[in-house]
């Protein structure tokens, strides 16, 4: 160990770390890889943040809602600091501190530090500033520590994505048995290319940029290595990953991702022959890592999902059997306002070619209402399409003008938002129903489960038992081996069940008994968990 990194550490003992996530799966691994380097420092982690010696909010600026909650939680802070204690180091990463730059730091002078979702290697150098920087050392004023991309984070050359240092976080993951319940993310390409009008993630991630796929088998090996059982691979358009071998760039021996280049269908342009594209990734994956039993991926972008991908999932076993295809409208007029790139038919059609392929497959999809000049007819085109399309849950959402976008800058907010509303829970009642019949079909049959937690309801149920509540036990009561877990079946359906929570993090076979619009109930079949080579 070098004598910086010795010093740090030391330095460091004792400091503990709030750090609370908002957002997709992409925010949650990127808190993660933060966590780990951190704990490689020497701090800890607090489950309070009033405990804490540094508070760190990881944002996401998808949604109005999801910023709101930021907000409030930088106020409480404020509060914290000036009248309880005034040397709280408070930082706000990801998205939001992305889009908003260093104007946020002047709104809310108690954030202290700034760090958008490209330059999260720089977090540990970040806090270090902070405390070793007092306000009497910068004479009295205050300057807030930022490490942001601006306008240099829509890089147009892969030697420029060489200067990238974030793959650096990934290869430096630490993998310990105690940091999973048996289930991992792993991040294959960040970024995006498609300016969808009504979404800021291209501004604040940056252009699509692909990971060496060698380095991500190699983490998936050693994510396998660690205990886990479930692999999510991760992108804002994980259908468009490939790799270019002949212009690869090496630095100090570690080969460098690369900026994306155009795509349509599984035809890539301006590349040389030697690429590895996302069905190849899935087959090595599938292949080279045998000891790993399910292996899913998210999200997809419909245009551009060629059918190497089905051919990869349908000869591959592991692969399971769940796309997430979001439509987002039913309407070909607002799809193009959107900048969607592709019609309702061209996704009928994607729909057809995915069930030919891989008999039994469920789907999830994304839904926007009340986008600026929505009419009646383009909301039941939608409605519509939802029945058709028959997914087995939707994300549905209503539109949310986002700082920075094209829609925000151009289209007006015209659908009131008691029409947004009644749009909402129309869609919602018309999924319900779908759901409904499609989880009703399960009742009967046997599932293989992968158990991921105790459920809610458990969880709640323990809370209001536990020492100081107001509930009541009983004398003669027993304390309970069992308890309802909540798992995911291989086509990501959620299943409640009785069991012991030392399942969690395997994979069992349940029985189910009934079904609801959002889950699955069964009974246990299996006593324990089934090995890795059953299928």
């Amino acid at each position: 160990m070098d004598t910086e990194h010795s010093q740090d550490h030391s330095m460091h003992d004792g400091r503990k770390v709030y750090l609370e996530t908002f957002g997709c799966q992409m925010n949650e691994l990127d808190s993660q890889l933060v966590r780990g380097q951190l704990l490689a420092l020497g701090y800890g982690f607090v489950s309070d943040w009033r405990n804490a010696d540094v508070v760190i909010y990881n944002t996401c600026s998808v949604r109005e809602h999801a910023e709101q909650k930021v907000w409030s939680r930088v106020g409480e802070v404020g509060v914290h600091k000036k009248y309880v204690r005034g040397n709280i180091v408070l930082g706000v990463i990801g998205c939001m501190a992305e889009r908003e730059g260093e104007a946020m730091a002047q709104r809310h002078p108690q954030v202290d530090f700034l760090c958008g979702p490209g330059e999260l290697d720089k977090v540990p150098m970040l806090i270090d500033n902070v405390i070793r920087t007092t306000l009497e050392e910068r004479g009295g004023k205050r300057s807030v520590q930022s490490a942001l991309q601006g306008n240099s984070h829509r890089r147009s050359g892969t030697l420029a994505a060489a200067e990238d240092q974030l793959e650096m976080l990934d290869l430096a993951r630490v993998f310990s048995p105690d940091d999973h319940n048996g289930s991992a993310y792993v991040r294959i390409t960040r970024g995006c290319n498609k300016f969808c009008t009504y979404c800021v993630v291209p501004h604040t991630r940056g252009a699509e940029v692909h990971r060496p796929p060698d380095h991500i088998v190699d983490e998936v090996k050693r994510l396998v290595d660690a205990g886990v059982v479930e692999v999510t691979l991760l992108g804002q358009t994980v259908n468009h990953y490939h790799y270019d071998h002949g212009a690869a760039v090496l630095i100090n021996g570690v080969q460098q991702p690369q900026v994306g280049v155009a795509v349509k269908g599984s035809v890539l342009t301006g590349t040389s022959q030697r690429v590895t594209t996302f069905a190849d990734l899935l087959r090595r994956i599938h292949e080279e890592v045998p000891a790993l039993q399910r292996l899913r991926f998210v999200t997809n972008f419909p245009r551009d999902f060629g059918n190497d991908i089905l051919e990869v999932m349908r000869d591959s076993p592991r692969i399971c059997r769940y796309l997430h295809l979001p439509v987002q409208s039913g309407s070909d007029r607002l799809l193009k306002m959107m900048n969607r790139d592709y019609t309702v038919a061209e996704y009928r059609e994607l729909l057809c070619r995915v069930r030919d392929h891989l008999p039994g497959v469920e789907l999830a999809t994304d839904i926007i209402c009340g986008f600026p000049t929505e009419t009646e007819g383009d909301h039941l085109a939608t409605m519509n399409l939802l029945r058709e399309s028959r997914c087995k849950n939707a994300f549905i959402f209503k539109y949310s003008p986002r700082p920075g976008t094209a829609a925000y800058d151009r289209l007006p907010d015209d659908v009131a938002p008691d029409v947004k509303k009644r749009r909402n829970n129309e869609l919602l009642s018309v999924q319900a129903q779908v759901s409904s019949q499609i989880h009703a079909d399960y009742v009967g049959k046997t599932v293989r489960v992968f158990v991921e937690s105790v459920s809610a309801k458990s969880r709640k149920e323990s809370n209001a038992a536990a020492p100081g509540s107001a509930a009541v036990s009983l004398a003669w009561e027993q304390p309970r081996e069992v308890t309802q877990l909540t798992g995911r079946t291989d086509s990501d359906l959620i299943v409640m069940f009785e069991g012991k929570e030392s399942l969690i993090g395997s994979i069992v076979e349940v029985r189910v008994d009934s079904s609801a619009p959002l889950a699955l109930f069964g009974s246990l079949v299996t006593a324990g968990a089934i090995t890795a080579g059953v299928q």
